[in-house]
């Protein structure tokens, strides 16, 4: 009989595959494709942004303490942690969906509150982000590109800034390019599921800044389907996926806090009648881009960055954030249209080009016309684009110098170009850096003679030492940005990076050149309000549970709308020690100052005006209703002036407090906070006046 062997017989089984061993065919791969410099200076540009975020990160302390007391909240409720409330008793929300609050709070509830608990998160966005647009430009544009491309995006100062603070703007930056990668790779392997991937992020963009998280969707779309394989019925298909799961990702919070009762939610800060949608099509929508009341929500104030027109990314307030590369983006996306103009239609360089493009342009014309609120680290937004675009306009350049020999001389004037910006920012402030813009200039105008050379074997080592010394002049401004941004204390709602042309001053610390909203130990007054600031430190981690002392300061200020409110920590003091089974220690006007406090004393503060201290949150017969319950005993009735409540009803809260309530006195000095648990009180709430 002849034995039959069974079917695995004589063969060699391979070992199942391990990390290792991946990450080792990995390095091969590239070694064989892009040359063995490839791996290194790829992880020495993940490095520079490793440092540039995270190096001194807590020198801002709790940096925004409106969004950090919403983290702190956040950490002691779940219900707080899903509506992205101010306080964990759920009043009021913060002015934003909540998913950057979100990720900050489980940072705290693991960690503990301390600057650190809160700011690392971001910092970790902002160098996943830089891998992230690193990894889209090496699959389209190749690996030269994306090392240009991470490193001008690193060294963005908009980036430094906000990958160092706790504004959701590094959510949404993180957000988009993780969206661009997905895009890229439905465009790669004609796969729904990375173009649902793609419209999901997006939509979780949406739940980050509402609106805005939008405005890379028309980029998406168009280059989906211009670029995208398949029929055009197959390219409708896949939109109508994408567009589905953009609607159910932004959805999630919208919706909940849309039909639920007012009853069972907190009030939506920013918006008119307390609710999500009114926010998204009011404050944070038509409002922000139009100005005034549009959209029927909140008004928007002043727009921080100047007057709008064609030319505000390069005024004061915007163009050290972002300016310094926009003409080379611009020649560097003309260059690489050029480069692929007979591609195929789905061509991925080209693709990648028109995605890139387009999320530029449409970012740069929303934030140079829109006439609402904006904040110049807004433009945190189009830093992946000018980073891709002047990576793969370099490179298609370059490559294009041995047949059209007028390419090098378009390379170095372009470069010459962007110096020419860079000079007239740094001119700005001419003590910060000087000299600096002069050498930039100078550096590039050296390389324009070396460019124009004809491209030979002979010279092209000369030419590449020439175009790599004119990327590194040209960087040479923003890094100057990113050590003064590393070295200063950050607080309010409006920071800006680097130097101002209004504190013009050099290299520094804390009270050195801060920035706009500097300030030296403990909460500044924001640039707005006028507060009062702390004496004691603000990166000093909270002790016990998330509190903080705070001996001799005063609580309150920051950039809480105008006229913040100052308590001393003997009034504070005072307070904790009265507060009883009161729900809230304290109702203050704005959220800026009930984060502040909640920071520094672990206790729920009410606020009852939201970030502006505008909103109609709190109506009297709420306000009676919540004394008669015990759950709120004090009130302050400085602040905006008018006293808590917002909007109309403040005048008629200021009132009935004024009268029915006590004025506390601590240390034989009158404040401006009122005891509502006096016998006047019940006599009044009894009376029904």
């Amino acid at each position: 009989m002849t034995a039959i062997a069974p079917p695995s017989a004589g063969r060699r089984h391979s070992a199942p595959p391990t990390v290792a061993g991946s990450l080792r065919r990995l390095v091969a791969r590239d070694r064989a494709v892009d040359g063995a410099w490839v791996l290194p200076a790829t992880a020495g540009v993940m490095g520079l942004a490793a440092v540039l975020y995270l190096v001194n990160l807590t020198v801002s302390g709790f940096a925004n303490v409106f969004y950090s007391g919403a983290a702190w909240a956040a950490s002691q409720s779940w219900v707080a942690w899903f509506m992205g409330s101010v306080d964990p008793a759920n009043f009021i929300t913060v002015d934003k969906p909540p998913l950057a609050t979100m990720v900050m709070g489980l940072s705290v509830r693991l960690f503990g509150l301390s600057p650190a608990s809160i700011l690392l998160p971001e910092a970790l966005m902002g160098v996943a982000a830089v891998a992230l647009v690193m990894a889209t430009v090496r699959r389209t544009l190749g690996a030269p590109a994306s090392i240009i491309a991470g490193l001008v995006t690193a060294l963005t100062p908009a980036a430094v800034l906000i990958f160092r603070y706790n504004n959701p703007d590094a959510l949404l930056a993180l957000l988009w390019a993780g969206a661009a990668y997905a895009l890229v790779r439905a465009l790669e392997t004609d796969r729904l599921r990375w173009l649902a991937l793609a419209g999901a992020l997006v939509g979780l963009a949406f739940e980050t800044k509402l609106l805005q998280g939008y405005l890379v969707l028309p980029a998406f779309a168009i280059t989906y389907a211009a670029a995208g394989r398949g029929s055009w019925r197959r390219r409708v298909a896949g939109l109508v996926v994408a567009a589905a799961s953009v609607t159910v990702a932004s959805a999630w919070w919208v919706l909940p806090m849309t039909l639920l009762p007012a009853s069972a939610r907190a009030f939506v800060g920013g918006s008119s009648d307390g609710t999500a949608l009114n926010l998204v099509l009011g404050y944070d929508g038509l409002a922000r881009v139009l100005g005034g009341t549009a959209g029927g929500g909140q008004g928007n104030g002043g727009t921080f960055s100047g007057t709008p027109g064609l030319l505000r990314l390069f005024n004061t307030e915007l163009g050290g954030q972002i300016g310094w590369f926009l003409p080379l983006s611009v020649v560097g996306l003309a260059a690489g249209l050029v480069a692929r103009a007979r591609a195929a239609r789905t061509d991925l360089a080209r693709a990648s080009f028109l995605m890139w493009g387009l999320w530029l342009a449409i970012n740069a014309a929303v934030y140079s016309l829109m006439s609402g609120t904006i904040h110049s680290y807004y433009v945190v937004a189009m830093a992946p684009a000018v980073g891709a675009l002047v990576g793969g306009g370099v490179v298609a350049i370059w490559r294009a110098r041995e047949r059209h020999p007028w390419a090098g001389l378009a390379l170095g004037l372009a470069m010459v170009g962007s110096a020419g910006v860079a000079l007239m920012l740094l001119d700005r402030t001419p003590s910060f850096a000087p000299g600096l813009g002069l050498v930039v200039l100078a550096a590039t105008s050296l390389t324009v003679p070396v460019l124009t050379l004809r491209a030979t074997a002979r010279t092209r080592r000369l030419q590449l030492a020439a175009a790599g010394l004119g990327l590194a002049a040209l960087l040479a401004g923003p890094a100057a940005y990113a050590i003064d941004t590393m070295q200063t204390a950050y607080s309010g709602g409006d920071p800006a990076a680097g130097p101002s042309a209004g504190r013009d001053g050099g290299f520094g610390g804390p009270g050195g050149s801060g920035g706009q909203t500097a300030f030296v130990g403990g909460f500044a007054a924001g640039a707005a309000s006028g507060a009062g600031s702390a004496s004691g430190p603000a990166s000093a981690a909270p002790s016990g549970a998330g509190v903080a002392s705070d001996p001799g300061g005063s609580f309150g200020g920051g950039m809480g709308g105008p006229g913040g409110v100052s308590l001393s920590s003997d009034v504070v003091g005072y307070l904790e020690a009265n507060q009883g089974g009161a729900k809230w220690l304290l109702a203050v006007s704005d959220s800026t100052t009930a984060g502040q406090i909640e920071l520094s004393t672990g206790r729920a503060v009410m606020s009852t005006g939201g970030f502006t201290g505008s909103d109609n949150a709190l109506s009297l017969a709420q306000l009676r209703a919540y004394v008669a319950s015990g759950q709120l005993r004090f009130i302050e009735l400085g602040g905006q002036g008018a006293g808590p409540g917002g909007g109309s009803t403040s005048s008629d809260v200021s009132s009935w407090v004024g009268s029915a309530c006590s004025a506390v006195t601590v240390n034989g000095t009158a404040t401006s906070v009122y005891d509502c648990s006096s016998a006047a009180t019940a006599s009044s709430l009894a009376a029904g006046s």
